[in-house]
């Protein structure tokens, strides 16, 4: 955990370019997140539980699916719930299908699933690029998520959490409120604003092996 740079949505993406170019490949970024994820969840836990991944279509869902791998690998119950249907993005879909040949739980988001019973949840729905108004897959994922929370689970937001604008901190209606946000390789905007403290809840960065190179451009 090393970089407390802020920078936008944009900019990270051209961070993230960078490193790709460089030879850390996307999957690896993803591969290296989700781990990082899953070590500050991990370590709040003495023993394996319940864990409810609800997960995008890109690759903030991408980075859920890493963790839903690592967290069954384990010892966890994984249920992970696809909020939007299966991924779109090639390296989310790569790491959906590595679930195949474990022990989780994956469901579609027709599945009415109980928001009681679980210790963990993971908020993987979506990431930089939202803005706006929640659709309505998108109210049912963040509703879901904040009831588990309200029954108990501890719940954490890859990224940043789904519901909130990366670059104002703006909060959709029905927007995610974490306990944990893990922020990926730098903060953005949303993590430093006053009104996105309540949705995000404990703010940590994870080195995620981008090269300090690749943020002077």
């Amino acid at each position: 955990m090393k970089n407390e740079a802020v920078v936008t949505a944009a900019e990270m993406k051209r961070i993230e370019q960078a490193a790709n170019e460089a030879g850390l490949l996307y999957i690896q970024m993803m591969e290296n997140a989700g781990c990082a994820a899953w070590g500050e969840l991990a370590a709040r836990f003495p023993r394996p539980g319940r864990l409810l991944v609800v997960a995008g279509k890109g690759n903030n869902g991408g980075d859920g699916f890493v963790m839903a791998r690592v967290a069954a690998k384990a010892g966890w119950q994984v249920c992970v719930w696809l909020a939007e249907g299966e991924p779109q993005t090639p390296d989310a879909v790569t790491n959906r299908d590595l679930l195949r040949a474990l022990p989780v739980t994956v469901l579609g988001a027709e599945t009415r699933l109980d928001p009681q019973g679980w210790d963990a949840a993971v908020d993987a729905v979506y990431g930089t690029g939202f803005h706006g108004a929640l659709r309505p897959a998108g109210q049912a994922a963040c509703a879901l998520l904040n009831q588990s929370r309200a029954a108990g689970a501890f719940l954490l937001a890859v990224d940043l959490p789904s519901g909130l604008c990366a670059d104002t901190g703006e909060a959709a209606e029905g927007a995610v409120q974490a306990d944990l946000t893990v922020a990926f390789d730098s903060r953005k905007p949303v993590h430093t604003v006053p009104q996105a403290v309540p949705y995000c809840g404990k703010v940590l960065v994870a080195d995620i092996g981008i090269p300090d190179a690749c943020h002077q451009v």
